[in-house]
């Protein structure tokens, strides 16, 4: 009807006003005119909002823009799957679509790795690998205040130095010439999916994410929510708190 019409509009607009000079004033900061940028695609919401912006900004800031998909070789036919989704987002958004397939349990003996530090070893490997292919100097990738305020709980329930709990960095080198870049640390994942909803965009979603036996997503789906119930502020108050320590362990 006109009217649920109309509301989509308002609320589209709404979300514009209020998130999207946000984002742009943020990724600013990161990414500017000439920088060629790589950006992480898994597919999941965060990464399909990530890419879709970053080809918005691309034409307004003037720099390259292209996609890379990495298979951990650990989902079978889901990731396959996950690829091709990727790869035809790539196709519909004009973004070239760069992917590579790693070994993440090889990875993970070879260093004496959990199964999860073994996937993300050999995930930051990849981007690199491709980074230097493609002539990219920044990997953008799709963490967001949420996954910032989950690894500051982690990472103190694991138990960790002042350091520890500086979190997810803003911006870190790679490697000469490579930095890594977050241009979603100022929103919450409930953001990005609104963000995904206003622009009908699709993404996949990893089920592994729904497992309480991973420790981040029992902190996801049960110790944030209790929190949030005593603070609904408490995502945006301990990322100040870890981008504070951050400063500290910089020494600024």
């Amino acid at each position: 009807s006109v009217f649920f019409i109309i509301l989509f509009y308002m609320t589209k607009k709404s979300f514009n006003a209020s998130v999207l000079p946000r984002m742009r004033a943020f990724a600013s900061r990161l990414i500017g005119r000439g920088d060629a940028v790589l950006v992480g695609l898994s597919g999941g919401a965060d990464s399909v909002c990530l890419l879709h912006f970053l080809r918005y900004l691309s034409s307004e800031h003037h720099f390259a823009l292209a996609a890379a998909h990495i298979n951990h070789g650990l989902r079978g036919k889901a990731a396959a799957a996950d690829q091709r989704f990727c790869r035809e987002l790539c196709k519909k958004l004009d973004v070239e679509f760069l992917t590579l397939k790693t070994d993440a349990k090889k990875t993970a003996a070879r260093f004496g790795l959990s199964p999860e530090h073994g996937a993300r070893k050999a995930r930051y490997d990849a981007y690199l690998k491709l980074a230097r292919q493609w002539g990219a100097n920044k990997v953008a990738l799709g963490h967001q205040l949420d996954d910032q305020a989950e690894t500051f709980l982690l990472n103190l329930l694991r138990g960790t130095k002042a350091k520890g709990l500086a979190g997810i960095p803003v911006r870190r080198p790679l490697a000469a010439g490579v930095e890594i870049v977050r241009p979603l640390l100022c929103i919450t994942r409930a953001q990005t999916e609104a963000y995904l909803k206003n622009n009908d965009l699709p993404h996949v979603t990893d089920q592994t994410n729904f497992d309480d036996a991973f420790t981040r997503n029992w902190v996801r789906g049960k110790l944030l929510p209790v929190l949030e119930t005593k603070q609904p502020q408490i995502k945006q108050h301990l990322a100040l708190i870890a981008a504070d320590m951050e400063k500290l362990a910089a020494g600024n």
